[in-house]
């Protein structure tokens, strides 16, 4: 049996319309569809982020009602697929500070180590900016697949009602805030050590030669 939501009559589970008011009840198929946004709306939070789409340019919105926007993409026919997005604070912010404060740790290390190796390997330190496009290129996606895998794991649980589930999900998704101010941190201890080369010189130059073009004087040592 299954109660009305309007008025509390009771019908019979394959009823499609209350036997009391005539309203109609939702498909199984809308109502999974009803419920899992609401998961994903969960395990992604209520925070606001900067977003920006071709549409509304740049705004400071909702990050849940964004994303579960961008995931129909690459759910689009049922079956998870890949489709191309862009996602504009991954590419603009450290990705590794991204990955991090949306708790994708795995991707987080990554992010933190790859940058580092290949400029090493290569000597070139604008191969940063090659991350930064893959970041921006491939965000989106690496998110949905981590809110999906996660919200069906959770879900998945027996043991939880619905008060527990609620619970697991903000706490395994979300943002970690403090992110943010490593983030702050970490771009000003960059801009004193800009500062401080700007006012040093590049490496190599002579303190003792003011004049590039006169030579340096004759230094006596006793």
């Amino acid at each position: 049996m299954r109660s009305c939501p309007k008025c509390d009559q009771q019908n019979t589970d394959e009823a499609r319309f209350c036997h009391g008011c005539g309203a109609a009840f939702p498909s199984s198929a809308s109502q999974v569809s009803a419920d899992e946004n609401e998961f994903v709306r969960t395990f992604i939070g209520p925070s606001k982020a900067l977003l920006f789409s071709l549409q509304r340019g740049w705004s400071w919105d909702r990050a849940d009602n964004h994303y579960i926007e961008k995931f129909r993409r690459f759910s689009n026919g049922g079956r998870p697929r890949f489709a191309l997005s862009w996602h504009w604070p991954a590419f603009l912010v450290d990705p590794f500070l991204w990955f991090l404060y949306r708790k994708m740790y795995v991707y987080a290390f990554v992010y933190a180590v790859g940058p580092v190796i290949s400029a090493y390997l290569t000597g070139d330190f604008t191969v940063g900016i090659v991350w930064r496009v893959m970041a921006g290129a491939s965000a989106n996606y690496i998110y949905f697949w981590h809110v999906k895998e996660h919200v069906k794991e959770i879900t998945a649980k027996k043991t939880l009602d619905n008060a527990a589930q609620e619970r697991v999900l903000r706490e395994t998704g979300g943002i970690q805030m403090y992110v943010v101010w490593v983030g702050l941190t970490l771009n000003v201890l960059l801009l004193l050590l800009l500062l401080q080369v700007v006012r040093e010189g590049p490496p190599g130059e002579d303190p003792f030669q003011s004049d590039p073009s006169q030579p340096a004087p004759e230094r006596k040592y006793f």
